[in-house]
């Protein structure tokens, strides 16, 4: 039991779960205070966000050795990815309001974004070491980035056309459609891919820092560092 508290992945869940109910208590203060919704469908965003998460955890806390297996999980992980950041894009509705001033909102609206986007790197590192299993380093990356860049155009696909991981079974054709059209004419479309190239490039800056971070911080705390100091 010790050494389950005592394992970053226990602290790291912990803050997290901590984190969540901070943006929760700040949805239910602004409603107190407002007594308007305005803002509690962040709730369910950050659910979504939550979902790649407990897929990851998954993949980390039991051995899958089927290929077959892990792939069908990666394939709906990936699914799920772009509700991550997708909170990112919810900074269009900050605007003010006569009830409840724009800071508190702004900062409502920044506890959900980081929460989730934490959610998100989290998982993906996680999805990333079970892959180094089975591919070198440099296919790895390029895999990760490509992950990235199709989370952002997922982003896309949610923020503007309003599409959901879920339609993926609810509306297949309209879907792949949407999709579809976008890579056969893609001038047609410098929006969508305007978002999906800019939004991506963000995120991979934004991954590959939290990850050198981590990895730095990682090397600080080995046995033989703290012996050296």
């Amino acid at each position: 039991m010790k050494q389950l508290t005592e394992s970053p992945r226990f602290k790291i869940t912990l803050l997290l779960i901590s984190m969540t109910l901070f943006c929760l208590s700040l949805s239910v203060f602004r409603y107190y205070i407002s007594e308007t919704k305005v803002f509690f469908f962040l709730n369910w965003n950050l659910f979504l966000a939550w979902i790649p998460l407990a897929l990851s955890s998954f993949l980390v806390a039991f051995t899958i050795r089927s290929k077959i297996s892990l792939s069908l999980i990666i394939v709906v992980w990936i699914l799920f990815f772009p509700n991550s950041p997708y909170i990112l894009t919810d900074l269009f509705h900050l605007k003010v309001r006569s009830t409840i001033p724009i800071w508190y909102d702004l900062i409502v609206i920044l506890s959900y974004a980081w929460t989730g986007l934490v959610c998100g790197f989290i998982s993906l590192n996680d999805i990333e070491k079970r892959l180094s299993e089975y591919c070198q380093g440099t296919v790895v990356n390029g895999i990760v980035i490509s992950f990235l860049f199709m989370s952002s155009f997922g982003v896309y696909l949610g923020r503007f056309l309003r599409w959901n991981s879920w339609d993926i079974l609810n509306n297949p054709f309209g879907l792949f459609n949407d999709i579809v059209v976008r890579f056969i004419y893609p001038l047609e479309y410098t929006k969508t891919w305007g978002v999906t190239i800019l939004m991506g490039v963000l995120l991979n800056f934004m991954y590959f820092t939290f990850k050198l971070v981590k990895n730095n911080n990682e090397r600080i705390v080995q046995p033989e560092n703290i012996n050296n100091l």
